[in-house]
């Protein structure tokens, strides 16, 4: 009996001192998360007075993505033998230069994917890659500041494809008003005099013509998240059929030094580019060379692309 006093004694002394130091730890634990905290409150107060610094920024992330397999006598899928692969790259990127009187910005946002599948046992079957995505857009922006959060300014931007079809279409926009920065991070730019020049080989659908251009641009780095918004519409007093909008976005995760994870998609709407479409797309496929703005279906276009990231 005095013996099992004895290991009852002890199994609690060590359970209480056990106790005792788990609740050490866990209070030192605390301690040191609220230094972390205030360490990293300090931190992002001198990031801010550095970023409101004059001069140039400059910043490139984006999202690489692909795969690549193949196949030799895999006779439960219906291709025994083939090779097939998928390459993505997306890039933005920024060189802004910020003045007490002016402003300077510059942007590129490009999307490119090229796909192949070869079906070794056809020997008519395409083995090269082949692009898929095709996305390209730059844009510069000067302004002259009135206010801390107001500025006259002009703006050009330009958008087209880069693998196919290189500037048919192209779209070059050119346009004065005004930049508006209610807070840190966001851009928008509003333009009422704007005319949308148009480059194609297809005059009678694609148009040139004045009307309205809204950007509105948010670019924000956050410890290990980057993430990146961007909205831009013409609107064309002429004609509704000629107005056009594109909505992109990035984000990225970075999980070591300059590499992480990254998702990016877009939408746009552009009826002059469904109406192209449809005419040119053979009738097999449900084309129709007779259709016209207002018979055309002008749907949502979209694409995405998940993978790496990267940024610098």
């Amino acid at each position: 009996m005095k013996k099992i006093l004895l290991f009852t004694f002890i199994a609690l002394q060590v359970a209480s001192l056990a106790a005792q130091t788990k609740e050490e730890l866990k209070a030192q634990k605390a301690e040191k998360q609220t230094e972390v905290k205030v360490a990293q409150g300090e931190l992002n107060a001198i990031q801010a007075k550095i970023d409101a610094l004059p001069g140039w920024r400059l910043k490139a992330f984006g999202v690489i993505g692909g795969s690549l397999s193949e196949f030799n006598n895999w006779y439960a899928q219906g291709a025994p033998n083939n090779s097939s692969g998928n390459i993505g790259i997306t890039v933005n990127a920024y060189a802004n230069l910020i003045q007490p009187k002016y402003f300077w910005r510059n942007n590129l946002n490009t999307n490119l994917k090229w796909v192949k599948l070869d079906n070794k046992d056809i020997a008519t079957d395409d083995s090269t890659f082949n692009p898929t995505t095709d996305v390209f857009n730059i844009s510069s922006l000067y302004g002259r500041n009135l206010t801390n959060s107001f500025a006259l300014s002009g703006m050009m931007e330009y958008r087209t494809t880069l693998l196919n079809n290189f500037n048919d279409p192209g779209y070059l926009d050119v346009g004065v008003g005004g930049t508006w920065t209610p807070i840190a991070n966001l851009v928008v730019t509003m333009n009422p005099l704007n005319y949308n020049f148009v480059f194609s080989k297809n005059s009678t659908v694609f148009e040139s013509s004045l009307g309205a251009k809204i950007v509105a641009d948010y670019t924000r780095e956050i410890g290990a998240i980057n993430f990146k918004t961007n909205f831009s519409t013409f609107q064309s007093y002429k004609s509704s059929d000629l107005s056009n909008w594109t909505w992109i976005n990035t984000f990225s995760y970075t999980l070591w030094e300059m590499i992480g994870v990254g998702f990016d998609f877009g939408l746009r709407s552009n009826k002059q580019e469904a109406l192209n479409y449809l005419q040119n797309l053979p009738i097999t496929l449900g084309g129709d060379p007779n259709a016209t703005f207002d018979s055309v279906d002008n749907k949502l276009q979209t694409y995405y692309t998940i993978g790496l990231s990267y940024n610098f």
